[in-house]
């Protein structure tokens, strides 16, 4: 290839092969601005690759408050911080309710003004109602929360979401603290449960997308109110955490507290297997095309979830909950022990016939993320869709038949929500990895047109510089990307 001249000066100048490149793409801006766009993509590959193959999960059971003070401040408990087994917590629980919400700065998570069943006899319902009140301000948002986001994320998405995350963690350990030590467990009937603050506790999932409070029995209740309170712990509603993104894929997280649980019913081994299973069918599914993604998670419940349940008399079933006014629900499954069927729950109340209005506008509300069904078809009986179930949770069972109905939102920037929603780092340290990954790959692409440089002036001056100093000009980037794919970074 012959080299171009180029006037500079007043004299001519041949370019270099630096130059070359520099100009074939445009000039100096366009291809800054090219290599820096490369940059960040190749950054954002690296960062998806650490965190889905290295990264890991950390669950915020209702014990992690103490974990974090206990560690740096030792001192004396007292009977409302010492634990029982876990045995003992699985015999004594009662229920666990769950936040409503997708726990963002414009719907934060919120326990619905509804008195569950299986609670009734442990609680006073003005008090819970007055508990419902203060526990919904703690895990509300301020608004300069909300406006520092939106600015970050203008300016630099990852910020924002590191920042998210930050907020959304600290929450949960605000409330964990409220319900632990702050608030007086007023509307426990239990005397044992209110002078020791245990009856109620708070959890969520890794991803933090789904949280909730575990009711317990005191213990100085009447043996046959025991009995009971302990029947009407089934039917069980556990809802799935993520968003089905690539990042936050749907996934069944069962802790200790609920593997004990249904142990009782169900070996732990077997439990396990099934959890394993379903959430492996669960990752492939994309919020996107949720219809036809759970079209296999429905067939796999069928043909190896229950074959396997049903043999302890255990049943699941897959189905959406927790529908609120702006349109979001969440999947979850149904857990049903003993005689319990579609048929037998719908008849008895467990769910609602549904003929008449909601008594609650967010009933009403919640409908409008679901499509209405075709009225007067004989499997609607079976189907259960768009029925209010008892205890606190709205929604209804999913089958071929009515999933169909179920509705997702879009919007106008969906192809750009989609890359960052599943291009996204995962908390402080992910961000500072990404910022990390993006500076070593300017270093290596900075030695790279360096070396180009360097062979243009003279083949000897391209050997000083690769073979006398190659520890400051090449180790950086393959020791970099060592510490980045490392365990313990």
């Amino acid at each position: 290839m012959i080299p171009q001249w180029r006037c500079w000066r007043k004299w001519y100048k041949i370019d270099t092969p630096l130059e070359e490149l520099v100009y074939t793409f445009g000039g100096p801006w366009p291809f800054a601005l090219i290599l820096s766009v490369l940059l960040v993509l190749l950054a954002l590959l690296l960062s998806t690759m650490k965190i889905k193959l290295v990264g890991s999960g950390k669950c915020y059971g209702a014990s992690s408050v103490e974990h974090q003070s206990h560690h740096h401040f030792p001192h004396l408990l007292s009977l409302s911080e010492v634990r029982g087994t876990r045995a003992e917590e699985s015999q004594s629980h009662v229920y666990r309710m769950y936040f409503m919400g997708p726990n963002t700065f414009r719907e934060p998570w919120h326990l619905p003004y509804f008195l569950p069943n299986a609670i009734i006899e442990i609680v006073y319902e003005d008090a819970f109602n007055r508990f419902i009140d203060g526990i919904n301000s703690v895990a509300a948002y301020d608004w300069w929360e909300g406006s520092v986001h939106s600015i970050l994320s203008v300016l630099a998405y990852p910020c924002a979401w590191s920042w998210k995350q930050w907020r959304q963690r600290n929450k949960i350990h605000r409330l964990q603290e409220y319900v632990k030590s702050e608030y007086d467990h007023s509307c426990l009937r239990s005397c044992r449960s209110r002078a020791l603050y245990k009856g109620m506790k708070v959890g969520a999932t890794p991803d933090l997308m789904v949280a909730y409070v575990d009711f317990f029995l005191g213990g100085d209740e009447k043996r046959l109110d025991i009995v009971s309170i302990i029947q009407k712990r089934f039917p069980m509603c556990i809802i799935f955490g993520g968003d089905g993104s690539y990042m936050s894929p749907y996934n069944l997280h069962s802790d200790t507290s609920l593997t004990n649980l249904l142990g009782q019913h169900v070996p732990a081994t077997v439990w396990n297997h099934l959890v394993a299973g379903l959430n492996a069918q669960l990752r492939i599914v994309r919020h996107g095309s949720i219809r036809s993604a759970l079209l296999p998670v429905i067939d796999w419940i069928g043909s190896h979830g229950n074959p396997q349940l049903e043999f302890h008399g255990v049943k699941m079933e897959l189905g959406w909950f927790q529908a609120t006014a702006s349109g979001y629900y969440q999947l979850g499954v149904l857990v049903m022990v003993g005689d319990y069927s579609p048929h037998s729950i719908h008849q008895s109340g467990w769910v609602d016939k549904g003929n008449g209005e909601p008594t609650r506008n967010s009933d009403s509300c919640a409908s409008r993320g679901l499509k209405q069904l075709q009225q007067e078809r004989p499997y609607l009986n079976q189907s259960l869709s768009r029925k209010r179930m008892t205890g606190g949770i709205n929604g209804g069972l999913l089958n071929e038949a009515t999933l169909k109905s179920l509705d997702f939102k879009r919007d106008f920037l969906f192809p750009l929500s989609l890359l960052l929603h599943n291009t996204r780092p995962v908390g402080r340290q992910d961000a500072l990895q990404l910022f990390i990954t993006i500076m070593l790959l300017a270093d290596l692409s900075v030695t790279l047109l360096t070396l180009l440089q360097f062979y243009w002036i003279s083949l000897g001056a391209f050997l000083a510089v690769l073979l006398v100093l190659p520890l400051s000009l090449l180790s950086p980037f393959p020791a970099g990307l060592n510490a980045l794919f490392s365990r313990e970074t």
